[in-house]
């Protein structure tokens, strides 16, 4: 795979599998952090040079890529679109990486490739170029590349609007429940679609089932992932941009089909719930406690034709005619019933 190497760009630096066959993710390279964020439960806000200061800081993203769309949803839910700019690249990806183009430019420094990006915060970095990336106008320089910190960032370094996605109150229950879905399920289709032999591949698929089968155990008696279920968190965004995927690409291209979301009671359920977040522009909505979200807040971060295209398109290995398939025809906006659990009243997002 593709990768800068002490500054320069490669084509066959990287290896997604290792000797076992078994997919190997990269750690990201940039991990600093906003003046004020909280890193994890039971951490003191760090402290740094990065203010959060409202349009100093610019977020690349790809509507396609399940990481950046975390951070795209938290930009969103928390009303920060004024405080932080937003500019995507091309779904597709090829040998030169994530790439800008006339109809997704870049707006801070008129670059092709995104690697360009990285070269210009590090001229001399070696790693993955990926999204999504918080970027410093001040300081011309990334801040972090890591979607998980961001988010944790975005909601708790920036004032925005009431709403809470990480609340004190529940830090350490959002944190396990986020580790718990990590490595089966928003790496557990990666890891299923990259192995390198049948061993690996099954090992995946049989973590990701066992594990979309105890959390469809779980919605059955509650609306969302994390403490009691009555409140809306980042674990509920880091699940969300796995199942939105899953039945358009991970079913099929990544061979995980088993099983579809959509045949999935309570997955499908909460699927199209969390779709459905938002209220209009002016009116409570009733998961905020009065913060108001725009209109289907996190469907518009939802683009399918770009999930399509990026993963049937990018991966010619796995596809090697990169043809897109049509299907399924599935709805996110049928009713969903997750209000009416027994015994969860009202949804907030703010902590009480």
């Amino acid at each position: 795979m593709n990768m800068l190497v002490d500054g320069e760009w490669r084509v066959d630096a990287y290896e997604s599998t290792n000797e076992d066959g078994e997919f190997d993710r990269s750690e990201s390279s940039f991990r600093n952090w906003l003046d004020g964020g909280v890193p994890e439960a039971g951490a003191a806000p760090e402290s740094s040079e990065f203010t959060p200061e409202s349009g100093r800081y610019h977020l690349y993203i790809c509507r396609a890529c399940p990481w950046a769309h975390r951070a795209a949803m938290v930009r969103q839910l928390r009303g920060l679109d004024d405080d932080i700019s937003i500019s995507l690249v091309q779904p597709e990806r090829y040998d030169q990486g994530w790439e800008f183009s006339a109809e997704h430019s870049d707006p801070l420094g008129d670059h092709e490739f995104l690697h360009e990006v990285y070269t210009d915060a590090d001229p001399e970095f070696t790693g993955r170029v990926t999204v999504p990336v918080l970027w410093d106008t001040q300081e011309d320089t990334i801040v972090n590349n890591e979607s998980s910190e961001i988010m944790r960032m975005l909601d708790t370094a920036f004032d925005g609007n009431d709403v809470s996605l990480y609340p004190a109150d529940l830090r350490e229950e959002i944190d396990e429940t986020v580790e718990a879905i990590y490595e089966p399920i928003n790496n557990g289709v990666y890891r299923a679609g990259f192995a390198g032999n049948q061993a690996a591949y099954d090992e995946a698929v049989e973590e990701l089932f066992d594990a979309l089968d105890h959390w469809e155990g779980v919605l059955d008696g509650q609306r969302y992932l994390a403490g009691d279920g009555k409140r809306l968190t980042l674990a509920d965004v880091a699940m969300f941009a796995t199942l939105v995927r899953f039945d358009h690409v991970y079913h099929t291209h990544f061979k995980c089909n088993r099983r579809a979301i959509h045949e999935y009671p309570n997955l499908w359920g909460y699927t199209k719930d969390l779709y459905q977040t938002g209220e209009p522009s002016g009116s409570p909505d009733r998961r905020t406690g009065g913060a108001t979200i725009r209109e289907s807040a996190v469907a518009e971060t939802v683009n399918m034709d770009h999930i399509t295209r990026h993963y049937y398109v990018s991966h010619g290995d796995l596809n090697p005619k990169r043809l897109v398939p049509t299907g399924p025809d599935i709805d996110f906006t049928e009713p969903h019933n997750r209000d009416e659990l027994p015994g969860t009243p009202p949804a907030t997002l703010v902590g009480q």
